[in-house]
């Protein structure tokens, strides 16, 4: 073996290894982006050549003219940071009162068989339900929808408190009081660790429900918001504003589960999991 190809050698793995080192995130967002890229542009050829009427489904092309059009009058910037604050107001007061039951309800025994039987039966009552009784209570202003949204995220982080509290190894509270942990010991250092996965995955099941009870309650005598779009494209025979509105609530909700997917990685760094993140 010569000098030249002593030196080519290094070269040669020094550009499989840069070739491997690609960023997993990136990877997978490139990977996430085929299938809705290839389904976009399937509709777009479809729609062009007549296969789907545009008073029924306009094409992507004419959907993204809507969209600019209202960011350029302001309205699309109005009506999502409407939606936003209502989803964000929501989604805070309905995680606060799940984290608060639920830990008392996974705890204490006596709680449990106190509160829970009555929970799982509003559970089951659907969302569509709750908004004339929130309307006569709290009229159709802010407060009705903000309660209608918290009320959606509640269940669904409830439950996950409740099972991950309930679900924690009894060995571990044993091996806790044997190094004689306090009370507040033992929820700082083992019940709320081992709990963590369950809470944060119902705050993204939270999240999901709240997307969806905000529909519900822009439905309430909105004015502003995305769901006010959808009915008003409605009324007015615009099927590229009710698929614009749909469009801005997926971007939108993935946009801010993407939020809560990273900091449920950065926060539970420590697992020694089967898929790496």
């Amino acid at each position: 073996m010569n000098m030249k190809e002593v030196i080519a050698i290094p070269k040669v793995n020094e550009g499989k290894e840069k070739h491997r080192k690609i960023n997993p995130s990136i990877q997978r967002v490139l990977l996430g982006s085929i299938v809705p890229i290839l389904l976009i542009l399937a509709w777009e050829y479809l729609s062009r050549i007549g296969v789907f009427p545009p008073h029924l489904l306009p094409a992507p092309s004419i959907i993204l003219q809507s969209l600019m059009t209202m960011t350029t009058d302001g309205s699309l910037w109005t009506h999502t940071s409407i939606t936003l604050y209502r989803l964000v107001l929501g989604f805070l007061f309905g995680t606060a009162a799940a984290l608060i039951i639920g830990a008392a309800v996974g705890y204490f025994s006596t709680v449990e068989s106190l509160l829970d039987p009555l929970i799982q039966a509003f559970r089951s009552i659907p969302s569509l339900a709750w908004v004339p009784l929130f309307i006569l209570w709290m009229g159709i202003g802010e407060p009705s929808k903000v309660v209608l949204i918290a009320v959606g995220v509640f269940f669904p982080v409830y439950l996950n408190i409740v099972s991950g509290i309930q679900g924690i190894d009894r060995k571990l509270i044993e091996v806790g009081k044997i190094y004689h942990f306090s009370s507040w010991q033992l929820i700082c250092k083992i019940i709320l660790p081992a709990a963590l996965p369950s809470f944060l995955v119902g705050l993204r099941s939270g999240l999901g429900l709240g997307w969806m009870f905000v529909v519900a309650a822009e439905l309430m005598g909105a004015s502003t918001g995305i769901g006010y779009l959808l009915v008003y494209g409605q009324n007015t025979y615009a099927p590229e504003l009710i698929i614009s509105s749909i469009v801005l609530f997926a971007i939108l909700g993935k946009i801010t589960d993407a939020i809560l997917k990273g900091l449920e990685t950065k926060t539970l760094h420590w697992q020694d999991t089967i898929v790496k993140k």
